[in-house]
């Protein structure tokens, strides 16, 4: 990935993790008012959920979608990955930017 995809990577990784957040809070719940919940368009809604079932963070359901039965445990892993990302994000504003002349 080039550095120049990754603020639309972050983007994408903050929507999911919004939509996350409302299926914790409505759970079950349906992707228009998901969609209204979280101002997210629908089809961005979808995706998202999409990539939230492929890490079994939710299950669909009839009634929409729901948290997955460990849901505590998971969302501590995502901060703690979080926590890490931010500290080398930091390792790494501390790094010289290269020379011209290199």
């Amino acid at each position: 990935m080039g550095l120049d995809r990754l603020p639309d990577q972050v983007e994408k990784e903050r929507r999911d993790l919004r939509i996350l957040e409302a299926v914790i809070e409505y759970g079950p719940i349906g992707i228009v008012r998901l969609s209204e919940e979280t101002d997210v368009p629908e089809h961005k809604v979808r995706y998202s959920l999409r990539m939230l079932e492929n890490d079994e963070l939710v299950q669909p359901t009839p009634q929409g979608a729901t948290p997955a039965e460990d849901i505590d445990q998971r969302v501590a892993i995502i901060d703690d990955g979080l926590d890490r990302l931010r500290e080398r994000v930091e390792e790494l504003k501390t790094i010289p930017p290269a020379s011209a002349d290199a």
